[in-house]
């Protein structure tokens, strides 16, 4: 028998359209899981109140929890009494790990130390009693340790109940503490709160503490460099004799030398030299004569006065010679007192002009010493000053040692009292004891049962959904097998189906016409003139879909043929209800010609049945000889279809050797049953027997299945122009 060229190209599918229909089919994930829920619904329903049941029990029986908590206030700066900058800037407690940090200190394991010894923890009965830890130590060399060991027991506890929590926008921070006792959290909470202020104030003071060991260190380092630089700065102000008489300090502390002995003594001779120069001048001035009389005599008071009793006399004697004759006695006289005046004066101007020639020889020797002094005294600055220059390096080095020395000490005076102020960290609420517990909570472990059930079904959900390989939606034939979909049954008992079948308006009857309906867009001839039903394994509802198809065909108007070729395990007589036959399908395979008597009608008008005959012991020889294909073409022009019931693919090879026989093959495949992994392996085997697969119908549908509904929802038709969707409803 030829095959249609047009059928045996139906299934030559592009990697496009392939593609497409995926990318249309495809059903989202959260409606496979939805559909997963309601498969497994139950076991979710039981996960769900097993976890509240759990909740519920361990909430009644344990321990209830007291928690008690003391609000902190922790400022960035502290209020310093004193104005002396601490160890620390300012901008250090404006940064945003300033908190951070805080917040870590409060859970330090040195802070959970300084609570448990501060309360005695290891010795507190009621401490011990709450936590159930063994309130005696066992005297002896081991008693060291099981001290420590329990030390590190009730650290352990300490820090695994207590929280910190910030209050968002403030400052403030709460400090809860939880235990089985009210009174053990308030004290607890409130003692954690102090030594956490303890322990702030302690690492102040250490830091201050710390700050003035090493100033002091740097201090006698400084003191040393200080003298040594001083010693250094007058031996050689003593080897290069520098003597200073007034020094200055400038506006940064550095010392300046106004003068030196050398530059004063150059002073005050250059002064005396100036007042010598002067005196001389005036000497040699007085030496000087006007009309061969010098002005010594001129200016000599004690000259002058004898010139004028001399000037008076001779006017009295000049008048008496007017009268008298220069021998009168009282003329005479007169005369010899101008005479002595005149001896007086001669002799008064000697002296003087003696005295001034000598008061000018000293003033002339006397500037000619003091002139050679302050040369000497230049030389002797002029020296001073390149000395100087390595005087002032000495004097720069004590000014800075001086500098760094008295910065040093004064902030060693400083951090003495930095540590005098108000502590940045603050109570402001001390912790009470709690009245009622505030844990386990009831109501709230419910729902966090309810929400772990339902964490827990969701990821079961997910693994099964992960690790079922098997076929649930009708839609992911195209997808996963690669194959058309025909159609889908909806999921009925096989008397019920068979009853259905008969009723054109029950869902079933629908489904199969649907099926028809896509079978008539397979080939140019429409429905394929004949084709073979098979399925992966027993029991998958091909001898049902045989029979169903068989029956809308003929209700159709067609003459249909219906064989039975599941020679190892036939059925169909079963589902006509017909007795088995002496002759039948075998008999023909074995050499049997008369078709005429393999032939019975039916209950139903236009389809006949040609049953199985005797089973024969090798049903895959006969199944695969040529007159299994002269039977079809033989059949073919008696009838206008041949539906042929065969066996399952797995297992046997009766079914791969039967699909070359006919123009197509359709597969039926139940719904949820096998894995796609075997599914996949029968399409292998027909194709590997060049078998032309028509399509798959999906049997037996669970609606909790199918995302829109059954096979009728579904249809794709193959015109002469290749590949067609379409649906019917």
């Amino acid at each position: 028998m030829e095959l249609n060229p047009a059928s045996a190209n139906v299934m030559d599918y592009s990697a496009e359209n392939a593609a497409t229909r995926a990318h249309i089919w495809e059903t989202p994930a959260l409606l496979n899981y939805w559909r997963s829920l309601q498969r497994n619904k139950w076991i979710v329903a039981a996960i769900v109140v097993a976890s509240i049941a759990a909740a519920l029990v361990l909430t009644l029986l344990a321990t209830p929890l007291y928690s008690a908590t003391t609000r902190l206030e922790i400022s960035r700066q502290q209020e310093n009494v004193t104005n002396v900058e601490g160890l620390q800037k300012e901008e250090t407690g404006q940064s945003l790990e300033f908190y951070q940090t805080q917040y870590a200190l409060l859970k330090s394991n040195s802070l959970v130390e300084r609570v448990a010894r501060s309360l005695n923890l290891a010795n507190d009965e009621a401490f011990l009693e709450a936590y159930n830890i063994e309130d005696t130590v066992e005297a002896g060399a081991g008693r060291q340790s099981d001290s420590t060991n329990r030390l590190k027991t009730i650290t352990g506890i300490l820090s695994a109940n207590v929280s910190i929590e910030p209050v968002r926008g403030s400052s403030l921070v709460d400090v809860t503490f939880l235990s089985p006792d009210p009174a053990v959290s308030a004290k607890v909470a409130n003692a954690w709160a102090e030594q956490f202020i303890a322990a702030s104030l302690d690492r102040r003071f250490a830091s201050t503490r710390e700050a003035r060991d090493f100033l002091e260190r740097q201090l006698a380092q400084l003191r040393e460099k200080l003298e040594q630089s001083e010693r250094d700065l007058v031996n050689y102000a003593s080897d290069k004799r520098i003597i200073e008489l007034s020094t200055t300090e400038g506006a940064k502390g550095d010392t300046r030398t106004e003068r030196t002995l050398a530059a004063a003594d150059l002073e005050a001779f250059n002064e005396e030299l100036a007042s010598a120069t002067a005196a001389r001048i005036a000497a040699e001035s007085a030496m000087r004569t006007s009309g061969g009389v010098s002005s010594a005599t001129l200016t000599s008071p004690t000259i002058n006065g004898l010139r004028q009793q001399r000037a008076s006399l001779q006017s009295d004697y000049a008048k008496m010679l007017q009268q008298f004759e220069p021998a009168y006695p009282a003329a005479k006289a007169v005369k010899s007192q101008v005479d002595a005046l005149d001896a007086s004066i001669a002799r008064e101007e000697s002296r003087v002009r003696g005295a001034s020639d000598t008061g000018y020889r000293e003033a002339v020797m006397r500037e000619s010493v003091l002139r050679g002094k302050v040369e000497g005294l230049k030389s002797e600055l002029i020296g001073e000053r390149r000395d100087s220059i390595q005087y002032a390096i000495f004097q720069r080095e004590v000014d800075t040692n001086r500098q760094l020395y008295d910065s040093l000490l004064q902030r060693y005076k400083e951090i003495g009292v930095a540590g005098v102020g108000s502590n940045n960290i603050a109570i402001v609420d001390r912790a009470m004891a709690p009245d009622g517990p505030s844990s386990p909570v009831l109501p709230l472990n419910l729902l966090l049962g309810l929400l772990a059930g339902l964490a827990l079904s969701a990821g079961l959900l997910v693994v099964l959904e992960y690790l079922d390989q098997r076929l649930k939606d009708p839609q992911e034939v195209d997808r996963l097998l690669g194959i058309p979909l025909l159609g889908s049954v909806p999921l009925m008992r096989d008397l019920e189906i068979l009853v259905a079948i008969e009723d054109r308006k029950s869902e079933a009857s629908e489904s199969y016409f649907s099926i028809k309906t896509n079978l008539s867009f397979l080939t140019e001839h429409g429905v394929p003139r004949s084709f073979v039903l098979t399925s992966t394994a027993p029991n998958e509802g091909k001898t049902v879909s045989s029979y169903a198809l068989a029956t809308t065909l003929a209700k159709s108007g067609k003459r249909i043929v219906l064989i039975d070729a599941d020679l190892r395990n036939p059925s169909m007589r079963k589902v006509l209800g017909m007795p088995a036959s002496r002759e039948g399908l075998a008999n023909y395979l074995a050499g049997d010609n008369d078709i005429g008597e393999l032939v019975h009608p039916t209950n139903i008008e236009g389809m006949s049945f040609i049953d199985t005959g005797p089973m024969p012991p090798n049903p895959a020889e006969l199944l695969g000889g040529a007159r299994m294909k002269q039977l079809v073409v033989q059949l073919q022009e008696r009838f206008d279809h041949v539906v042929i019931d065969g066996p399952p693919i797995l297992g046997i090879a009766d079914a791969p050797l039967l699909s070359v026989s006919s123009e197509g093959v359709i597969l039926t495949v139940e719904s949820n049953r096998h894995k796609l992994r075997g599914i996949q392996s029968a399409i292998d085997r027909l194709r590997a027997a060049r078998a032309n697969i028509l399509g798959a119908i999906v049997t037996k549908l669970d609606e909790r299945d199918a995302a829109y509904g059954y096979g009728y929802g579904y249809g794709y038709g193959y015109g002469k122009e290749g590949v067609a969707a379409s649906s019917t409803s």
